[in-house]
């Protein structure tokens, strides 16, 4: 993980701000810390409710590229499947 920051990081400095893989890249790296962020708030607040929702790569995709409407996808997902 670190290291493949650190490729981003270089083709910013060699290419600019102007490669577009390393925006996009950069785009989505934002995207899916946004996710796991809403899912730590998600499980702080829930925790009163019974409500707990996994960190890992598939939940925080969901939320990170979905938003609200993928978190709420998740919470649904679990009461449905009562996991």
């Amino acid at each position: 993980m670190i290291a493949g920051v650190l490729i981003l990081f270089f083709f910013m400095i060699v290419f600019g701000p102007s490669f577009h893989p390393v925006r996009w890249g950069g785009k989505l790296l934002v995207r899916l810390l946004i996710g796991v962020f809403l899912l730590f708030l998600l499980n702080v607040v829930g925790e009163s409710f019974s409500l707990h929702i996994p960190i890992n790569l598939a939940t925080v995709s969901v939320s990170g590229l979905l938003g609200l409407p993928g978190i709420a996808a998740l919470i649904l997902i679990k009461y449905t499947t009562g996991v």
